[in-house]
């Protein structure tokens, strides 16, 4: 099919992840880089639906396509739900990956395994050029660890074991991280979703 399908994400790890999550649908998946240059949405929801639905919509009715948007983040109960919607620039605005992690860590400095109980959430949603939408919520549960172990993956990936699990995210291979994680769970309902619609 020709129907164009954009992923509504300047980022690039994420996009790749979400690109492989999608590959196979009867849609043209397309990414940002594929449209002219154009700013990125405020993400000022208070709640991951809230700025997953903004992704979409603002990138979605900017280019004339269905759009597709994550918005993901982790909870962690020692810090009563922190860093949540913030996951992404909870160091600061322009913070990376690292920054993140470390402060994170040091957040959880001296709390016991018990303790360092922590979910990873996502919230999967689509706009459709007629503004009609469906979102889709996937989580995993798990521990931060004291140390960053891994180097595959991003964001938090390198402190979080899943539960069951003795590795973290960014010691997995990618495939086996789109089955466990959170993004994988949501977006894999939002392809039967999509499947459905024909």
């Amino acid at each position: 099919m020709d129907r164009p399908l954009l992923i509504g994400s300047k980022n690039k790890d994420k996009a790749r992840e979400l690109e492989a999550l999608l590959e196979g649908l009867p849609w043209k998946v397309r990414r940002i880089e594929d449209y002219p240059e154009t700013p990125r949405p405020v993400e000022d929801g208070d709640t991951f639906e809230a700025n997953a639905l903004k992704k979409a919509a603002y990138y979605g009715e900017r280019f004339g396509v269905a759009c597709v948007a994550d918005d993901s983040g982790l909870a962690v109960d020692f810090l009563d739900g922190a860093p949540g919607v913030f996951s992404a620039r909870y160091a600061g605005e322009a913070c990376g990956y690292a920054s993140n992690n470390a402060k994170l860590l040091a957040a959880l400095a001296g709390a016991p395994w018990p303790e360092r109980t922590a979910r990873f959430i996502c919230c999967a949603a689509i706009v459709f050029p007629d503004g009609a939408s469906h979102v889709e919520m996937g989580a995993v549960e798990g521990h931060i660890t004291i140390e960053a172990f891994g180097e595959n993956g991003f964001g938090y990936d390198p402190i979080f074991v899943p539960a069951g699990q003795e590795r973290t995210f960014a010691e997995m291979p990618p495939a086996q991280k789109r089955k466990l994680g959170h993004r994988g769970r949501a977006f894999r309902k939002m392809r039967a979703y999509l499947e459905a619609q024909g």
